[in-house]
């Protein structure tokens, strides 16, 4: 939450052109000690010769040799490498170019274990990929066997790239020149280049907020500059933040045999990095180049070859989703401004009164004592009342989840007594400066330290600080981590002159007389209508479409640094980092951890590694139970311990839009248990947007409502259209909630992801490879929000292109759809979201949506069945007691429709209580059947009901029990 308040951002210019001294003289100015022995240009680096090759029995490793004299771009080049090749499964290949010596830094198994490969000797000869090279000089690529003419995958040969040298692609930004794609491996800084198709689909390459969508831009024009180099900064535009995430989609579409296939690439490496998707002037080709600051060129080229078959093999290597509890699906409800116990227990209240589903309360760093972490503060949120205000929520089937910041405050003096911090020194738990003492940030609580994940105590030390924070009466149901990219106010260690009775802040908190909350969404103009966000004053709409929001965002002018005084152990080439520096509001690159690794190899890491020691703490503490967390920053495979925020976002109508991308995105990251904060943390919301975000938030997977300090009050119940709207979306929900779990089963056990771009499901259709303006739940219900201010309709494409039939979720009206690519016009009326249900789907449903998840789940069954013209439907629904850690016992329901029937079968060992009450069934014909039956037995005509204008059939007071199955019939 702090990144919109630190002041005083670095930017640093870029330096990589093809005239080092003039260049680096004009981005960094003159004061700049460069080293004279780097040339700051590939155009004369040699390459690599390929040698001593041996074939293995899953593939090969050689030997590569530079092929002339170095060209220390920037860094040192290696002089020997090894290439080790293997064929890890049927869809799986490993290529990994390494220095022999082994001294670069790489991720060890202990922080990420990999899926090992199975040594199966088979694959060289019938793998879906083949590995191709040159020896001299060396460069590979990658081909799928099935078309060995085809165009390559992956293809890093000079041959194939366009010529250079190549002026900048974007004209502002000399990094972007293009002097030569050598195989550039130095100590601090590689490159590879592969060639793409022309503008191919890219997807993935994050964590990011893309202007281009969900889909990369990949030129002609500016292209993408991705940087991974995890970073506090409140959800910019085009610039990298919390996350890192070096794995893409590539969809590629045949126009003349109406096909397509997808693959993915993952480079296993950690280091900040600027990954660039361009296309030069006039090339036939694209490209993506990679620039790295350390590491190795550990790649992983994955098959597909569908959208959906390339996340799931990517999930297969690095580690598949944690399993959810079932109330981690409920509504949550947070604010940064619940100032004590008594506003927290008043909101909880009036959601109640409001009748609007609360299942889970949060509470930010107001619960804290002194911004400090793993307490609460004694006069605001005092423990006694703190154990039974969450004693009570749990009496009701609700659940309360705190904030844990990523500083650990340090004592202020020698009577101090903070155990988190003393235990810490104890157990010499924290990040050190290279000399060997403690390295002293600043963070909320004033003066900090930071837990080393990689010293052997760190986990030990945060179970024992959870642990006891619950005993003293804070007895949370799950954990929130922020602020763990890690962040620091202040740049390097602030430990020289530090007083550390000084725990001020470096900046005003929003909502302080001197720095007032104004910001307000698009359209809303609150010196003419006033602060309160209403639809409408007096009767008269307050939406003006002239007026924009009531500040800039901030979009940095990529390579306009002219920043002075760099820090001299900044890596010679400059990733696009927005803060400039590396060391901007995070740890200082030279930061040291246990092991002697230093920050520059291992920042994007520290986020994975505290959320894999808490959900590891969780536990060992709620024995039995799945954790519940939602972190800020994440790696590869954070999925496997945690869920996702999107961070701190801004009450706009163009963030309401990014959070369908931000979904799509971690689908394909592995952690698909993400969602934004609803209505916007940063700025005022307004009735209009804050409406339409709550109904969009429901059909999401983490729905929380999280509001900034200082802005006005976004709950729910704050304005009636927003009250019912949001009872409305949350009923939808919460039916819909069997849907949901057997969706995150599957994610859970084969990495397939719940909430899916169109085009996963519809591959063949090129119209949808860009849209992210909808998205699908599973493959049967498909979402059209309305993303933009004062209207009452929206425009949506229906998938399928006529082959399909959709139907309105709620009054089950076959959709009147355009049947081509263009796009149908549907009402929208404020407090409406459009959902639709596919043809051929059969969905187990909550018959009686309830005020908590464990209520609801008391109540009986539905079954919708939407059947095909052909009379088909499938579908299946996993069932387990929702909390307990796998394997648990569970049962596995299936649903299985033709014409005139339908047979209902389970396998498993859960007993599931609660029967199924009602089916309906849709697409049965227009004809009404002349009896109904169940297990061969007559249904009674009073249980059941025929429409023959929605050729739908609705039978109730079924009773089935769904642990033993049972069979429909319709005559």
């Amino acid at each position: 939450m702090l990144a919109t308040f630190f002041a005083g951002v670095l930017l640093v210019g870029q330096t990589f052109g093809r005239d080092q001294s003039s260049l680096s003289r004009a981005l960094l100015g003159d004061s700049v000690l460069e080293d004279p022995t780097l040339s700051h240009n590939v155009s004369s680096c040699p390459g690599y010769t390929l040698s001593s090759l041996q074939e293995t029995d899953t593939g090969l490793t050689a030997q590569l040799s530079l092929s002339g004299d170095a060209c220390n771009a920037f860094g040192h080049d290696v002089t020997n490498l090894t290439l080790e090749v293997t064929y890890d499964t049927e869809t799986r290949l490993h290529v990994n170019i390494y220095d022999t010596v082994d001294s670069q830094f790489t991720i060890p198994s202990s922080v990420i274990e990999l899926a090992p490969g199975s040594n199966d000797s088979s694959l060289k000869n019938n793998s879906d990929l083949v590995f191709n090279y040159e020896s001299f000089p060396f460069a590979f690529w990658i081909i799928r066997r099935s078309e060995p003419d085809g165009q390559p995958l992956f293809d890093t040969r000079i041959s194939s790239l366009p010529q250079t040298p190549i002026p900048p692609v974007r004209s502002t930004d000399n990094s972007t020149a293009l002097d030569g794609f050598p195989l550039v491996f130095e100590d601090q800084y590689l490159q590879l280049t592969s060639a793409l198709p022309l503008d191919t689909n890219v997807y993935g390459l994050g964590e990011v907020i893309a202007s281009s969508g969900f889909r990369r831009a990949v030129g002609p024009g500016n292209g993408t500059i991705q940087t991974l180099w995890a970073r506090d900064a409140a959800d910019p535009v085009d610039e990298n933040v919390y996350g890192s995430h070096p794995i893409y989609l590539e969809h590629r579409y045949n126009a003349t045999t109406n096909t397509s296939q997808s693959h993915g690439v993952f480079l296993f490496n950690s280091a900040g990095s600027d990954i660039l998707l361009l296309t030069p002037p006039s090339s036939n080709v694209s490209l993506i180049e990679y620039r790295l600051l350390g590491g190795t060129l550990d790649f992983y080229f994955f098959s597909g070859p569908s959208p959906q078959k390339v996340i799931e093999q990517y999930g297969a290597l690095v580690g598949l989703p944690t399993w959810q509890p079932y109330w981690g699906f409920g509504f949550h409800l947070c604010r940064w401004g619940y100032t004590n116990i008594t506003v927290t227990r008043e909101v909880v209240q009036k959601m109640r009164d409001a009748d609007i589903p609360l299942e889970v309360m949060w509470n930010d760093i107001d619960l804290y004592h002194a911004f400090r972490d793993f307490t609460s503060d004694p006069v605001s949120f005092p423990t006694d009342e703190m154990k039974s205000f969450i004693q009570e929520l749990a009496s009701k089937n609700q659940h309360y989840v705190p904030i844990v910041d990523a500083a650990v405050a340090h004592t202020v003096n020698d009577t101090d007594i903070y155990d988190p911090y003393t235990r810490g020194v104890e157990m010499d738990v924290w990040i050190k400066n290279p000399d060997g003492s403690e390295y002293i940030a600043q963070v909320w609580p004033g003066y900090t330290v930071f837990p080393d994940w990689f010293s052997e105590n760190a986990t030990a030390l945060w179970t024992e600080a959870l642990t006891n924070w619950s005993n003293s009466g804070i007895e949370f149901s799950g954990i929130w981590l922020d602020t763990n990219e890690a962040s620091s106010f202040c740049v390097g260690s602030c430990d020289t002159g530090a007083v550390f009775s000084n725990t001020s802040v470096p900046f005003l908190l929003p909502g302080k007389p001197e720095n007032l909350v104004s910001g307000y969404p698009e359209g809303y103009n609150a010196t003419v209508w006033g602060p309160s966000g209403n639809i409408t004053v007096s009767g008269t709409s307050t939406y003006d479409s002239n007026f924009g929001p009531a500040g800039t965002l901030s979009r940095r002018g990529v390579g306009a640094g002219n920043q002075t005084d760099v820090d001299l152990n900044y890596p010679p080439y400059a990733i696009h980092n927005g803060f400039g520096s590396l060391a901007g509001h995070a740890l200082a690159t030279n930061a040291t951890h246990a092991g002697g690794y230093v920050e520059l190899d291992v920042h994007n890491l520290w986020g994975l590694m505290e959320e894999k020691a808490t959900h590891l703490a969780l536990l060992s503490l709620r024995k039995g139970k799945r954790p519940f967390i939602i972190s800020r920053s994440t790696f590869a495979s954070s999925g496997k311990w945690t869920g996702h925020w999107l961070g701190d976002n801004f009450s706009l109508w163009e963030y309401l839009y990014y959070s369908i991308q931000g979904v799509l995105q971690f689908q394909l990251f592995q952690v698909p248990m993400v969602g934004a904060d609803t209505c916007g943390f940063h700025g005022n919301t307004d009735e209009e947007l804050c409406n339409r975000w709550m109904q969009l938030s429901a059909f999401m997977p983490f729905y929380r409502n999280h509001n900034g300090m200082g802005a006005i009050s976004q709950e729910p119940y704050v304005w009636d259209s927003l009250a019912n709207a949001s009872r409305t979306a949350m009923q939808v929900r919460y039916s819909m909630l069997p849907y949901w779990y057997t969706l995150f089963a599957n994610a859970s056990t084969y990495g397939t992801p719940p909430v899916r771009a169109l085009f996963f499901e519809f591959p063949n259709e090129p119209e949808l490879f860009g849209i992210d303006r909808q998205f699908l739940i599973g493959s049967d219900i498909l979402v059209t929000p309305v993303l933009t201010p004062n209207v009452s309709t929206v425009d949506g494409i229906f998938p399928g292109r006529g082959s399909v039939v959709w139907r309105d979720w709620y009054t089950h009206q076959v959709v009147n759809a355009t049947p081509s690519a263009n796009t149908t016009t549907l009402d929208a009326p404020l407090g409406h979201i459009n959902v639709h249900v596919r043809d051929g789907a059969a969905i187990l449903l909550h018959a009686e949506p309830a005020y908590t998840t464990a209520e609801t789940r008391a109540g009986p069954y539905a079954l919708l069945v939407t059947q095909d013209a052909s009379g088909y439907a499938f579908g299946t629904a996993y069932v387990d007691d929702g909390e307990s850690v796998p394997p648990t016992p569970h049962t596995t329901i299936t649903f299985q429709a033709q014409k005139g029937q339908l047979a209902i079968s389970s396998t498993g060992d859960y007993i599931v209580e609660q029967k199924l009450d009602t089916v309906t069934v849709l697409g049965v014909g227009a004809d009404k059947p002349g009896s109904v039956q169940v297990d061969g037995q007559d249904v009674d005509e009073s249980s059941w009901e025929f429409d023959a204008g929605l050729e739908r059939l609705v039978v109730k007071r079924l009773g089935v029990d769904l642990s033993k199955g049972a069979s429909l019939t319709w005559a």
